[in-house]
């Protein structure tokens, strides 16, 4: 492909990114300014009343290939220039608040939720869910397939290496890699 038509499809993709975002905010979506919207993404305020919840795009959010953010009946909020990487899932059901300038990297969980454990002989699926809120704060790097459970606070700055499970709280600026995850070092 020539320079030139390479120029062309960048500048036809940012522009369909962007109409997909207005297009949302008509379902009731908080869309802010130069937010991008990639094929194949969802972002559903829910099917029912009784299940919508709320969902907020801070200004120049991107949204990859493939998200799916689902308050359930909860909010999502995302702060502003806000990436998430393809095929991540963002599940409300307790809230989630992303800070500014965070990436998600591809493939990652971000949890909000829990089943409530019943006794033996009692289905688990008939159980209602605990609402578990969910922070991770400003300038924080999500590296592929990280799952964040619900209840978790992760700090600003921190950095989560790839395929980790962040079980609990992290401080700011933490380096943590594993499973469960494990601070490692600080950042300096």
């Amino acid at each position: 492909m020539s320079h030139s038509l390479q120029i062309l499809h960048h500048r036809l993709t940012r522009t369909l990114a962007g109409w997909r975002a207005r297009m949302v905010s008509f379902t009731g979506v908080v869309v802010g300014k130069g937010v991008r919207i990639e094929p194949g993404s969802q972002v559903s305020l829910g099917p029912a009343p009784a299940r919508r919840g709320l969902v907020e795009l801070g200004d120049f959010t991107h949204l990859e290939s493939g998200v799916l953010l689902h308050p359930y009946g909860g909010r999502v909020v995302l702060g502003k220039n806000v990436f998430i990487g393809p095929y991540a899932v963002v599940y409300g059901h307790g809230d989630v608040e992303i800070g500014d300038d965070t990436l998600v990297s591809m493939h990652c969980r971000i949890l909000s939720s829990n089943h409530t454990v019943p006794p033996a002989g009692t289905p688990i699926r008939s159980q209602p869910d605990i609402a578990l809120p969910t922070k991770i704060g400003r300038d924080v790097w999500l590296g592929a397939g990280v799952t964040v459970l619900g209840g978790v606070s992760i700090g600003d700055g921190c950095v989560v290496g790839a395929g980790a499970v962040v079980t609990k709280d992290l401080p700011p600026h933490s380096i943590a890699v594993g499973v469960p995850a494990q601070v490692v070092q600080q950042r300096a």
